[in-house]
């Protein structure tokens, strides 16, 4: 064991509280203590450290290169803490009890909406949503939603849908452009990319057997929201899977011009642990989210 002194977890909160909000007066609010303990706290570490963690400044509390290192371990210390305490108390917790995590597009576009269909079918169940790609949320998730084609080491995968690309535009945008009788007519278009997505226009392109496709523009995207808003915008074409944009097709604010898309190798799937017993709650989520994807069809 080190014989250097450590520092207290609170005293880790009100160093993070303090370069936060640069103040003694703000950081005690926040983690609910008085200024004179926050002071007392700070002192502390300080006296830990050796050396002055705080620049007294007319702006605040500015950190000095000491603090900013410190504050920067003192944040991982902290997540680590966190991560530890949920993991226990998912130990202890109800066997009903299921974390998941679910990609922002997935979450927003279908599984959003059908929790109050989970909630009559399976109100005995505890679910939690997480967004957060971080390897520790993948770990601590009892049941992941992913993109791609089913493979991953340690996982047990099952398909739910996304293979069935189209490809969309806004009304307007193919009136002023003249429509799309036939793949070719692509090329006269502006077309919208996610860069993150394996979904790509030369899969689009190699199905329909064009050969060097050649848009007339191409725009990035990072998130399929923002494609898909883009597209809506009539800004460009887009390929998005027909599982997210099924209100937008019948509402007419989007149409799929002759037909056009291709099936994909890539689709989302729901994977859990291939070396864990799942909990029951666990079972009974993924029995329900299998029967909701077999309601969009075989070809989904």
């Amino acid at each position: 064991m080190s014989s250097i002194p450590l520092p207290s977890t609170t005293a880790l909160r009100v160093l993070a509280a303090l370069v936060e909000h640069g103040s003694a007066s703000e950081a005690a609010k926040s983690v609910h203590l008085t200024q004179s303990a926050v002071s007392k706290q700070l002192r502390s570490l300080e006296e830990i450290a050796g050396m002055a963690l705080f620049a007294r400044t007319g702006r605040g509390l500015v950190p000095t290169p000491a603090g900013r290192i410190y504050v920067e371990q003192a944040r991982i210390a902290l997540g680590a803490l966190e991560t530890a305490a949920g993991r226990i108390a998912a130990l202890r917790g109800s066997p009903n009890a299921i974390r998941l995590h679910v990609l922002p597009i997935l979450g927003d576009r279908w599984l959003v909406p059908r929790l109050s269909l989970l909630a009559k079918a399976r109100p005995e169940l505890e679910v939690q949503f997480t967004t957060q790609a971080t390897g520790d949320t993948i770990e601590e998730a009892d049941g992941v939603f992913r993109f791609g084609e089913g493979d991953w080491p340690g996982q047990q995968a099952e398909y739910l849908f996304g293979r069935n690309v189209a490809l969309v535009g806004a009304p307007a945008l193919l009136g002023r452009m003249g429509g799309i009788a036939a793949a070719e007519d692509v090329r006269r278009y502006t077309v919208l990319d996610h860069r993150h997505t394996p979904l790509r226009w030369s899969e689009f392109a190699e199905a329909q057997g064009l050969a060097e496709f050649a848009p007339a523009h191409m725009v990035h995207f990072g998130f399929y929201a923002l494609v898909i808003r883009a597209a809506i915008a009539g800004q460009g074409l887009a390929l998005v899977p027909r599982c997210l944009i099924g209100e937008e097709l019948l509402t007419g604010r989007l149409v799929n011009p002759a037909g056009l898309g291709f099936h994909s190798r890539h689709g989302y799937w729901f994977t859990v642990a291939a070396d864990r017993t799942p909990r029951p709650g666990l079972v009974a989520f993924r029995d329900w989210l299998l029967g909701e994807a077999r309601t969009l069809g075989p070809d989904q």
